[in-house]
């Protein structure tokens, strides 16, 4: 019995031996990440996925993955680069204005909780990234994003756009009709709308909706939105409320609707609409950076690749209906066209300051100031 059972093991030894040695043998024990490298690359992300176990967990901020969709990075994450299931990928999911008041107090304080942030704000990231408070990290998926990178959406080695979104005039085409294809139409929305009857995204406080107005106004001018601010629009706070309040039939128009949200309400039933200007439409560029003092600087890493790679943009696209600004990226929704193939309207990223947005908003201010009496 004891010689049987010494023969098994040898020959279970030779077994595991000939399956290493013979060519084509599989090599389960790599990660998927790891059996598509070569040379330094492969050696890089050896060390890095190594380092990311030690540290056994990652954490990130950002204004456009969902709670639903940080399921689904997180998991294929963890399978692209062999991670143990105990290891943690930490979300916080908010606003802009949300984001910027939580980071802020963590820059200013140097205690960081937050690996990787992403944002729609490039000026306040470049005013960070002045202030030494951005890692720099030559990430090798910068060399897919060259057209972003020409179009001012990120800072080589610094920053870069993971996802970018836009808001247009939105209805419900159930119980109304428009027709316009500039954004000059917009102010058509003062005539067809009672007083009180559509909404505004307040960009007294809103980053986002402050930056498209930035990029209509050199479109629409200040006549045309006094014109709307006459009207007394309701504000509101959250992409999905202003979406909620059309299908309600509480408003007629929105002035911000959410593009990226429309989708999601119509796959429920709703039959919502949108400005499709021949101008082409301000997409807000969400740029992702790696903190200073990231606590997981090796899983940031790691983390950073993963959400620019194809496979985390088509994860990314597909359940939150962003845009990619990949390039050669094809989209898995076909109603959001490629962004090698969109127009739109040009707008500097990298020239905008925080005083340009402050000035921006003194101006919005002084049209919408007095009609801000009925926030929701």
């Amino acid at each position: 019995m004891l010689g049987f059972a010494m023969r098994f093991v040898a020959l279970a030894a030779t077994a595991c031996a000939l399956a290493v040695l013979v060519p084509g043998a599989p090599r389960a024990q790599e990660p998927p990440a790891l059996q598509r490298a070569t040379g330094a690359d492969k050696e890089r992300l050896k060390r890095l996925i190594e380092e990311a176990k030690q540290e056994g967990a990652v954490s990130y901020i950002d204004g456009l993955i969902t709670p639903g969709t940080h399921d689904l990075l997180s998991a294929a994450f963890k399978k692209h680069y062999g991670l143990p299931d105990s290891f943690k990928v930490g979300n916080t999911y908010g606003a802009p204005v949300t984001i910027i008041t939580r980071m802020t107090q963590e820059m200013q304080a140097n205690r960081y909780t937050i690996d990787v942030v992403g944002v729609a704000s490039p000026a306040w990231v470049q005013g960070r990234d002045a202030e030494g408070k951005i890692a720099h990290y030559a990430s090798p998926e910068y060399a897919n994003y060259k057209r972003a990178l020409d179009q001012k959406m990120g800072l080589k080695d610094h920053f870069i756009a993971n996802a970018a979104y836009t808001f247009a005039p939105t209805w419900n085409a159930e119980t109304t009709k428009f027709d316009g294809n500039s954004w000059k139409d917009m102010v058509k929305i003062a005539d067809l709308a009672p007083a009180g009857r559509y909404s505004s995204s307040d960009c007294a406080v809103s980053d986002s909706t402050l930056q498209v107005y930035m990029g209509v106004r050199q479109i629409v001018g200040l006549d045309d939105y006094k014109k709307l601010a006459e009207g007394r629009p309701v504000y509101t706070y959250k992409s999905e409320q202003t979406l909620a309040r059309l299908v309600s039939g509480e408003d007629i128009f929105a002035l911000y609707g959410l593009t990226s949200n429309i989708p999601k309400f119509n796959e429920r039933g709703a039959k919502l609409r949108h400005l499709v200007p021949k101008e082409g439409y301000v997409l807000l560029p969400q740029v992702m950076f790696i903190t200073a003092g990231a606590p997981h600087p090796s899983a940031a890493k790691l983390w950073f690749d993963f959400v620019l790679s194809q496979e985390g943009q088509e994860i990314f696209v597909k359940s939150d209906s962003v845009f990619s600004v990949r390039g050669g990226f094809k989209s898995p929704r076909p109603e959001i066209p490629p962004f090698d193939e969109m127009k739109t309207i040009s707008m500097d990223w990298l020239k905008i300051t925080e005083q340009d947005l402050q000035n921006a908003r003194n101006e919005w201010l002084t049209m919408f100031r007095g009609s801000r009496g009925r926030p929701r």
